[in-house]
């Protein structure tokens, strides 16, 4: 089975979420399948059938995690020493050659990735392109747009 990369931060998040999903969603759905079978008829108990599609999806997401858990290498980018190199979990100060806009952004696992938080999944284009680089590299992107150019102002490991 093949290694997932997650930093710790996103190992905790999955945690988290099984831990809920096993001790509050997975007994909820089952209080309402119970109370639904109580209606009568479930033939066309339409609260039933919501109920049993809702236990699905958390029992199918249970085990997602569950594996995704068991297959996960878990990185602390606080003590790579990647000697200034881009790699898994390292914080990437970038500037944008055309327009000069800077941008941060952490090289994270894919169930982590938030752009809006400045997390991109390992397995994006633009982190592909600034895997093995360091400080003072260009990387290019391809972009919907065309071709970006991305100048790369510091590497941190946080």
């Amino acid at each position: 089975m093949a290694t997932i990369p997650l930093t710790r931060r996103g190992a905790d998040k999955l945690k988290e979420e099984l831990a809920r999903l096993k001790s509050v969603e997975r007994h909820a759905v089952i209080q309402a399948i119970s109370e639904a079978r109580a209606q009568g008829d479930l033939s066309e108990n339409a609260e039933y059938e919501a109920a049993k599609d809702k236990q699905g999806f958390i029992e199918g997401r249970i085990l997602e995690i569950e594996s995704k858990l068991a297959a996960a290498q878990v990185i602390d980018p606080s003590t790579l020493d990647a000697e200034g190199r881009v790699v898994f979990g390292s914080t990437v100060d970038l500037e944008e050659e055309d327009s000069g806009t800077k941008v941060t952004y952490q090289i994270v696992g894919d169930d982590e990735a938030d752009l809006k938080q400045g997390l991109i999944s390992i397995s994006s284009p633009i982190a592909r392109a600034l895997i093995g680089k360091e400080s003072g590299d260009i990387a290019e992107v391809q972009a919907p747009g065309g071709i970006k150019s991305y100048e790369i102002v510091g590497v941190r490991y946080a």
